[in-house]
């Protein structure tokens, strides 16, 4: 049976190939936490035990001293209930008289009320530290597992279907283990344990008391079949409203400035009506599943009522036999009660079971997902000397259907600047992805140094190789942490000097607080000018000997260009350094420049040897040169399909 939220649930696949996951939970997670779980299980146990003195006690009393009549002794009573030992031997330990055995059964009670108290915080203690140990495991290794994955990942993935396994799936973990494991242990001593005493005392009482259970238990596992299904839809839709909301937030600046409330709301109506719909059917189920339970046992309780006080009143009606005297009917009414309510309770249990099944699902499928990228576990540390990097005949395409990067080959000397020209959907930064090993390439070879990367651990790779990205992202925070992002342990004076290099402590020092100044998220109190220098400061701190500058200076005005370039010109001097650029005069002074074209090497050379050749590199310049009416109609007709195609490209995802 399909579910409406499976459809355009992007973890749906993750979830049908974990088989086991609560099992899993247990095995991996459980197995470190022994000592709470025992503590826990033990005390539920000793605390349940307790809990029955008060009832039990009370009911001897009424037998046995509270009658004026009484033909059974204290030690009679109790021995009743306590199958395999003697009167005899329980009147060995009891005080003699009445008073004496009163305040002996005070004592009994006193002890349950006190000692239950105690092993009541002994189990919280036990299933909390359990839960909330658990809890922290599993969202730490989520979310090591979930940035280790590959870039493709993500871009399949939006930021709010992944919070909300991390943030609402791990919690819905952490409430079954805390209130749904304490309640199943702290549930079944107790049914058990009445059940024990009950059918020691009348057996055939016992049996009239047992009645709801089959029907109890016929009616959990059809609100088992009937709610799984349900919640599956519900963690599919909150990962979507996550998703949504996020989305939106991120955007805001772009929903105001484009007036697009109203448009914005109607969108998040529909993915909460979504959820608010598959929340209520299951809701619906539920509400409907719990008030039954408590028909069924009430019945069970009505009719030990009825046949007991029969009994009590006129002996053994209808086909029963025996006795059952005053204070055991007592016994009986109390632990009925006590006994039917927590098997409908059991029902509860299932549902934040089965809520939490569908919850360890999807973290267990995320934590199995596939990584494209498998790194050799004899691997050696990248060292780096020269800095010769060398792409031999590579291609790579980020799935099987497109070929994104096909037979590129070209050598950069240490201490030279590439450059990688092209236009829009050329490769280029597909081609630098795989020198920091976003992805690996599905034939050829790349060589730092003649050492192949697949050869070397992925963080010595990234450690030797800085990044500056146009989309620059600043993280919550002060000024000096972001620049120190990376290079933790660098002092005050070393993040100057890293600011100076990057053009980037005049403005810095005119902040509020300098370079304590928090910059909100993302950056968001910063320039997209300044923002973009922090993170050329932050690549001069790395002191990479490699350097990848994607489009660095794509998003500012010429001025602060002209700053950023100053700064990358000191950045890039001894370095291998590779830059994609549009603006082609901030790349015409580079060692040698590589065109690429629907991910092939069109042309390479020197700029004023490209120019000369007058081929795509010169149309380009042509294009930014603002010679349009110059440009040749193939290169003008072959644009106009690149637009094309990437649009199209577009519209697919």
């Amino acid at each position: 049976m399909s579910h409406p939220a499976d459809e355009d649930d992007p973890f749906e696949d993750v979830r049908e190939r974990t088989d086991n996951a609560m099992r899993r939970l247990f095995a991996e997670y459980g197995r470190d936490n022994w000592y709470q779980f025992t503590v826990g299980l033990v005390a539920s146990v000793f605390a349940r035990v307790l809990d029955l003195f008060p009832p039990l006690v009370l009911g001897v009393a009424i037998d046995a001293l509270f009658n004026p009549d009484a033909e059974i002794t204290y030690a009679e009573a109790a021995a009743d209930l306590l199958p395999g030992i003697g009167p005899a031997t329980i009147a060995s330990v009891l005080p003699a008289g009445r008073q004496a055995q009163f305040e002996f059964s005070i004592a009994l009670i006193a002890l349950g009320f006190f000692g239950g108290a105690a092993f009541h915080w002994s189990r919280n203690w036990g299933w909390n530290s359990f839960a909330q140990n658990i809890q922290h495991d599993i969202r730490v290794d989520t979310y090591n597992k979930m940035q280790r994955l590959n870039m493709d990942f993500f871009a399949d993935k939006q930021t709010g279907e992944m919070m909300s396994i991390l943030s609402n799936d791990v919690n819905r973990l952490e409430r079954f283990l805390n209130d749904g494991m304490n309640s199943f242990f702290r549930l079944s001593v107790m049914v058990v344990a009445i059940a024990t005493i009950l059918f020691t005392m009348n057996w055939q009482l016992a049996l009239v008391a047992l009645v709801p259970v089959p029907l109890i238990a016929f009616f959990t596992w059809k609100f088992i079949e009937t709610i799984q299904p349900k919640y599956a839809d519900v963690r599919s839709s909150v990962g979507a409203l996550n998703s949504r909301l996020e989305n939106n937030l991120g955007g805001i600046q772009v929903i105001k400035t484009f007036n697009t409330e109203d448009f914005e709301s109607d969108r998040v109506d529909d993915v909460s009506m979504d959820y608010f719909d598959a929340n209520w059917d299951a809701i619906g189920t539920r509400i409907k599943f719990f008030p039954g339970l408590r028909v069924i046992a009430g019945v069970g309780f009505v009719l030990t009522f009825l046949v007991g006080g029969l009994w009590v009143f006129s002996g053994a009606p209808w086909f029963f036999t025996g006795e059952l005297a005053l204070g055991q009917f007592v016994i009986f009414i109390t632990l009925t009660q006590r006994f039917i309510w927590p098997m409908a309770q059991f029902g509860q249990i299932i549902n934040m079971y089965q809520r939490a099944r569908a919850s360890s699902a999807r973290i267990f499928g995320l934590m199995d997902e596939p990584s494209r990228i498998a790194e050799d576990p004899d691997a050696d540390e990248l060292v780096v000397g020269d800095g010769d990097v060398a792409y031999d005949d590579v291609t790579f395409g980020y799935d099987e259907s497109e070929t994104i990067v096909k037979d590129v080959s070209f050598e950069v000397e240490g201490g030279e600047t590439l450059a990688l020209v092209g236009p829009t959907g050329a490769g280029k930064s597909t081609v630098l992805k795989l020198l920091l090993r976003m992805y690996d390439v599905d034939e050829g070879a790349i060589t730092i140094d003649g050492q192949d990367l697949r050869d070397v651990t992925i963080p010595s790779l990234r450690r030797q190789v800085g990044y500056v990205s146009q989309e620059t992202f600043m993280f919550y925070g002060t000024v000096r942490d972001n620049i120190a992002y990376g290079t933790f342990g660098a002092d005050d004076e070393t993040v100057v000097e890293a600011a100076k290099a990057a053009e980037a402590h005049e403005f810095i020092s005119n902040l509020p607080e300098g370079y304590d100044t928090e910059i909100g998220e993302r950056g968001v109190k910063l320039s997209g000018g300044q923002r973009q220098r922090l993170s050329i400061a932050r690549a001069v701190l790395k002191d990479p000997e490699i350097l990848v500058l994607d489009e660095a200076t794509s998003d500012v005005d010429t001025e602060t260009e002209m700053l950023i370039q100053r700064s990358l010109d000191q950045l890039t001097e001894d370095r291998t350094t590779f830059a994609i650029a549009h603006r082609l005069s901030t790349i015409r002074d580079a060692d040698q420049i590589l065109v690429l074209e629907d991910g092939r090497v069109a042309e390479r050379g020197e700029h004023e040897e490209l120019l000369e050749r007058d081929g795509l590199y010169a149309h380009l310049w042509g294009v930014q040169a603002g010679e349009i009416d110059e440009l040749p109609q193939e290169f003008i007709d072959r644009a106009a399909r690149r637009a094309s195609r990437t649009e199209a490209e577009t519209d697919d995802d």
